[in-house]
């Protein structure tokens, strides 16, 4: 049984339909990828999963259960947990706030198992245990994306939604980014990830999504997919 499934999915912006009956799954410690050019429907697809967008149509099954009606911010207490598009860290607090503003949907209930989530994700981001007293809105880019995962990992997600984590980031620091999503995925945390670059997420996945005008035109293996022509044609720039 897949931990999340999405069953012909639709989502319409007034009487314009964005996704037009989707179907995916992800399995339990999966790296999922939705790969698609802009427009293609991957943010709105992310955003009708962690419930911030109501379904026209079809369903959300989370651990075998039926979440379609449910509330995003219960979701995230089911272990559903986004690190959105544009990062959207807290600018006028500091990276430990807004570490700890990942806790406050699902509470630890001992003290040392919040110190040990936090150590743990400071060990992954060591810049952030150097800048912790730092505000937010002073970081750089690839700092605040790193802030995003961090304290959407405070939250102990079972599925972890990824939205664009590297838009706007120098080559090095995606690099970077994308060694630690890996070491996430690695260390248990399923991951399901939008992205536009398709060499370091089709690299990465155990699967992928093409997305176009929202729907689903291919699936298979992340290397499989990387490997194909068509597909390094349209998002590799190989001719």
């Amino acid at each position: 049984m897949p931990l999340l499934e999405i069953s012909d999915m639709a989502v319409s912006y007034g009487r314009i339909e964005a996704l037009h009956g989707i179907s995916l799954t992800v399995e339990e410690g999966e790296l999922v990828t939705l790969l698609g050019a802009n427009g293609a429907g991957k943010s709105t697809t992310m955003r009708a999963i962690s419930g911030l967008l109501p379904l026209t149509r079809g369903h959300v099954f989370f651990d075998g259960e039926d979440i379609t009606k449910v509330k995003a911010h219960l979701r995230v207490l089911s272990g559903i947990v986004q690190a959105p598009e544009g990062r959207g860290v807290f600018p006028g607090m500091t990276v430990q706030e807004n570490l700890d503003m990942g806790c406050y949907a699902r509470k630890f209930a001992k003290k040392s198992e919040y110190k040990e989530r936090l150590g743990w994700v400071y060990e992954l981001f060591p810049r952030l245990l150097e800048r912790r007293s730092q505000i937010g809105g002073t970081m750089s880019g690839g700092e605040q994306q790193m802030l995003a995962i961090g304290r959407a990992l405070m939250a102990r997600p079972r599925v972890l939604l990824l939205d664009e984590p590297s838009m706007g980031l120098a080559p090095m620091i995606i690099q970077q980014i994308f060694r630690i999503i890996s070491q996430i995925n690695a260390e248990g945390t399923t991951v399901l990830l939008v992205e536009q670059n398709a060499q370091q997420a089709l690299n990465r996945s155990d699967r992928a999504y093409i997305l176009e005008t929202g729907e689903v035109t291919r699936t298979g293996g992340g290397k499989e997919l990387l490997a194909d022509d068509s597909i390094q044609a349209a998002y590799l720039g190989v001719a």
